[in-house]
């Protein structure tokens, strides 16, 4: 079973940190700060479109990709409640498969996203892709759950529930590959007061600053900064989550062709 196709659905309700408002507010000071305006945003890893639908709300236009069509589902019903000049485009494709119809003015990729790329060759074509799809001058900004959260949740069980829905998260980092695996146990009452069980399997790569700014640069971009959470003060000792801010070089010729939109 893929990642998120049963969780999807009951994902917005068990899994809310509370923090999307303040996590889109933080990217939209960001790009508001930029030298050239900002209109275009590309949302990687976009999941249930939380964050890019507060953007939209917000002005921008976005694209959201993300590999799970049930999340785009939701993200799609979502989108809905905005005015249609404002719904993002929603697109279902593979972060290492990324491919655009218009380059972008800038990208952002949220909530542990990028965790979900496991190894280096797939990070890489991810990290290239994406530098291929900004316009020169554009601003990538993604977080990433640190390697000291994913190794501290080893052997770990959670739980969330709702009124009609109860999630068993059980993990357990492996130090030889550098991943946490998560055994996801949901289970969703049924009208008739029966409950159905499904079972999915997700891993996210516990990735240390010095690689991402190695195949960061490596893809060609440059003024890398990490920061602490939702902070433009540098991480502390301890930090479960770190954001990546970094930039295609304005003098780049690495620049894709426009193409159809059909061709997405």
């Amino acid at each position: 079973m893929s990642c998120y196709q049963s969780l999807a659905g009951a994902y917005d309700a068990l899994i809310v940190d509370g923090a999307h408002r303040k996590r889109a507010a933080y990217l939209h000071r960001l790009l508001q700060k930029e030298k050239q305006r900002v209109e275009t945003v590309l949302d990687l890893g976009c999941g249930t479109g939380t964050v890019t639908c507060l953007l939209a709300a917000l002005g921008y236009r976005m694209i959201g990709a993300d590999l799970s069509e049930e999340m785009l589902t939701e993200a799609a019903r979502k989108a809905e409640a905005l005015p249609e000049n404002q719904r993002p485009l929603l697109i279902c494709q593979s972060m290492n498969r990324l491919r655009l119809t218009e380059p972008v003015d800038a990208a952002v990729s949220t909530l542990d996203a990028l965790n979900y790329v496991t190894s280096n060759a797939a990070m890489r074509e991810t990290l290239r892709r994406v530098f291929k799809w900004l316009r020169p001058g554009g601003l990538f900004v993604f977080d990433v759950n640190t390697p000291y959260k994913l190794r501290r949740m080893d052997g770990e069980v959670y739980t969330d529930e709702t009124e009609d829905s109860f999630c068993v998260w059980r993990t357990a980092f492996s130090e030889k590959t550098k991943v946490c695996t998560y055994g996801v146990d949901l289970f969703s009452l049924r009208p008739d007061g029966a409950w159905d069980r499904a079972w999915e399997e997700h891993r996210e790569r516990a990735w240390e600053e010095t690689e991402l700014r190695l195949l960061l640069e490596t893809a060609g971009f440059q003024e890398i900064h990490v920061t602490g959470d939702l902070r433009q003060s540098p991480p502390c000792a301890g930090e479960d989550r770190v954001i990546f801010r970094c930039r295609k070089p304005e003098g780049s010729q690495k620049q894709p062709q426009t193409q159809k939109r059909s061709n997405a």
